[in-house]
């Protein structure tokens, strides 16, 4: 780990977005689901959520093109236990789906906890999920196509919050709690190290300004490069 990586890691922590997220209900295609991740990397999503398709993540899971390394994945068995886990922590859900009572996505406010509901290509959003929803949007079309990639609807959602969070100023500062910060900026520059502390139960170690290990003493220990 040099100076300069983890001055670059940090950087990008301090941006992210502890009240924004995705919901993926049974979104099926490994390529979609590797977008989508992307997409939430790209605008600052700390945490992503998925209802997986009948069980299971989609095969890419785990290499979508590095995103998932960034952006973890909280996976519920069920569609009410991630509406519960979501309510819990005061997000309000907004589903992509167009019906009478939705409205352009670019009347939300996106400054609010929010989550992005996106379902199956396929079958869309299930009744269960827009039952449960705050809200439905649509995204205007000029064309006579229905609809949008699932991913590409995504990325245009949350640029959407994207913007008007950086107009409120919500990218100046961190906004996730100390040890949460801190315990992710160790797991994102020292991934394997921290997979081997999770499984032995112990704590991670604090790091000084150039992502060296300290000790308890807060000192830097010599042995870690």
């Amino acid at each position: 780990m040099t100076p300069e990586r983890f001055r670059r890691l940090k950087a990008a922590l301090l941006r992210r977005q502890p009240d924004l997220t995705v919901l993926m209900e049974r979104v099926n295609k490994s390529h979609n689901f590797s977008a989508i991740l992307r997409n939430c990397d790209a605008t600052g999503v700390l945490e992503a959520h998925v209802v997986p398709p009948r069980g299971r993540l989609p095969t890419h899971f785990g290499t979508s093109a590095g995103s998932a390394g960034w952006v973890p994945v909280r996976r519920h068995d069920s569609t009410a236990e991630a509406f519960r886990y979501l309510r819990e922590r005061g997000f309000s859900v907004v589903a992509a789906h167009l019906d009478p009572g939705a409205i352009d996505y670019r009347e939300v406010d996106f400054t609010r906890p929010t989550a992005v509901l996106m379902g199956a290509e396929l079958f869309g959003i299930s009744e269960e999920a827009l039952g449960l929803a705050d809200q439905t949007v649509t995204i205007p079309m000029e064309g006579l196509v229905q609809s949008l990639n699932v991913s590409v609807a995504t990325a245009l959602l949350l640029y959407e919050a994207r913007r008007q969070r950086e107009a409120a100023g919500m990218y100046l500062e961190s906004r996730i709690p100390p040890e949460l910060f801190a315990a992710r900026l160790f797991e994102w520059c020292y991934p394997r190290e921290a997979r081997r502390f999770r499984e032995s139960g112990d704590p991670y170690p604090q790091l000084d300004e150039e992502g060296r290990w300290l000790d308890d003493a807060g000192s830097v220990e010599e042995s870690v490069q």
